[in-house]
């Protein structure tokens, strides 16, 4: 059980509070790590186990697979209370060039935060912006608004 709970505490303590600086070729967060031990917290990811029967995995698998169930839920419910909630209709324009979001990507193993800067927003026919171009480690990519969070910035 401390194993387990080691883990969870790992993975609350690993989430992205806001930017480190404005530069835009640093993808770097500030987490509680910081705070704990001066440093982010790296960790090796694990293979995902396939959904079985609990009571026939072994320990260091049983602990795995809660691990895992933890941090798809925390992954989840922490990126969708990162996103504004307001109607599709409305842009407020908050995400401007060179903001650093946080990615949703359910595939991303546990304590790996996919983050990247916002480097074009493209507007749509009715002149609301719901698509951005996002510079990441591994490259560009493009993702729609209900698939990044903007991470809070320090005025």
């Amino acid at each position: 059980m401390a194993t387990c709970l080691t883990h969870i505490e790992a993975v609350l303590n690993s989430r992205p509070l806001t930017p480190l600086s404005s530069d835009p070729n640093d993808f770097s967060a500030l987490t509680p790590f910081h705070f704990l031990i001066g440093r982010p917290f790296s960790s090796v990811p694990h293979p995902q186990l396939a959904e079985t029967n609990i009571t026939r995995l072994d320990r260091w698998k049983r602990i795995q697979l809660i691990r895992q169930h933890f941090w798809g839920r925390f992954h989840n419910e922490y990126t969708s209370l990162l996103q504004a909630k307001s109607k599709w209709y409305d842009s407020r324009g908050e995400l401007k060039p060179g903001s650093l979001v946080l990615i949703k990507d359910k595939s991303t193993p546990p304590l790996l935060w996919s983050l990247g800067r916002v480097t074009k927003t493209y507007p749509g026919v009715d002149g609301v912006t719901r698509v951005a171009e996002l510079k990441t480690k591994r490259g560009t990519i493009r993702r729609a608004f209900n698939c990044i969070c903007p991470l809070p910035v320090e005025d």
